[in-house]
């Protein structure tokens, strides 16, 4: 590690314990507040339907990968930046695995980041294209949550968990909303550009959006996929919830309630969600007659779902940094990251 990376190295590391710590701390008012919680209980019972339900929900979690991939792909295609989905799932699996298998706040989208530019040799276009994939996913989560309730009258009646879910989705659309419309107008645009910092990456955004615009089928099928993956995600903490053994949560409330926890649990508060996550799916479930405890569980078994699935990106974060032959059709980008992937992984989470 050079001398100038040493700052940031500091920097990360006081971050990631600092999250470390607000993780544990929300876990253990948890485990504080819930009267009688016992270790015990938080594993579930075992039977024959369980291994069906488990596989389902890994299948899924999988499945949302690839999907993730092809929503990247289709904002790439339209400002004309085509580049094969298997490269492109190659990033996601890699970006996965650095998400939640190493202890890194860095993120597997800096990750995407850097290595999409390598080959498209932009790296301000490979950011944008990254920050508008996630927005996407954020657009749609809100949809659903709208469905569920309004498919499920009974939700509507819970009271709190029913506001808050509302509330994360209405703030959610809200504000990415007003955020989209701002760079999606032309004039906002030209006076983003040839800034710096900040400034420099939403003009970046702003071209992006440009590009769906220019495209009138572009911005529908980038929607949709993103509407499939997030049904994909909803299914798999649905089949989860049947591994624990929550028979009292039909799809309707997990469609309803769910999108409102991967919202909270991206909240850069912990470390992968951990506190947040669970304390919402309590909050969220025991109305409905789910033990506390179960619905911890289902947390974790979230979690460690998308951990297992994750490993898969291991040799894609391992030797999949190196340069394509094939290079993308944006114009070289001065900023771009040079540098090679050692193969190892530690001087790039660490930066």
């Amino acid at each position: 590690m050079t001398a100038p990376d040493l700052p940031v190295a500091r920097a990360s590391y006081r971050s990631t314990v600092v999250r470390l710590a607000c993780s544990v701390g929300l876990l253990g008012v948890l485990w504080w507040t819930i009267p009688d919680l016992e270790a015990s209980a938080l594993v579930p019972r075992w039977n024959a339907s369980s291994a069906l339900w488990l596989a389902g929900a890994l299948l899924a979690t999988l499945s949302s990968f690839i999907l993730a991939a092809v929503r990247w792909r289709e904002v790439l295609r339209a400002i004309g930046c085509d580049q094969p989905l298997s490269r492109l799932l190659g990033f996601v699996l890699a970006g996965q695995f650095v998400s939640n298998a190493l202890p890194s706040t860095v993120g597997g989208d800096v990750l995407r980041v850097r290595r999409l530019a390598r080959d498209m040799g932009n790296s301000l276009t490979a950011m944008a294209s990254v920050v508008l994939e996630r927005l996407v996913g954020w657009l749609v989560l809100p949809a659903l949550t709208f469905l569920g309730l309004g498919l499920n009258g009974g939700l509507r009646r819970l009271g709190t968990p029913a506001a808050l879910a509302l509330g994360v989705a209405v703030v959610t659309i809200t504000g990415l909303g007003a955020f989209i419309g701002v760079l999606a107008d032309r004039r906002m645009a030209r006076r983003l550009a040839g800034r710096s910092g900040w400034r420099r990456v939403a003009s970046a955004v702003a071209e992006v959006l440009g590009g769906l615009r220019d495209h009138p089928t572009a911005g529908p099928n980038v929607l949709a996929i993103g509407a499939v993956y997030s049904i994909t995600m909803v299914l798999a903490a649905w089949m989860a919830a049947r591994v624990i053994g929550i028979d009292q949560v039909g799809p309707t409330a997990v469609l309803a309630f769910y999108p409102a926890v991967l919202v909270l649990q991206a909240l850069p508060i912990g470390i992968a969600g951990f506190g947040i996550r669970e304390g919402a799916l309590v909050l969220f479930l025991t109305p409905l007659g789910v033990p506390a405890e179960q619905a911890v569980a289902l947390g974790v078994l979230l979690y460690l779902l998308t951990a297992v699935a994750s490993l898969l990106g291991a040799p894609a974060f391992a030797i999949g940094g190196r340069p394509s032959a094939s290079s993308g059709t944006a114009s070289p980008d001065p900023d771009a990251t040079s540098s090679s992937d050692t193969g190892t992984g530690t001087d790039e989470v660490a930066r």
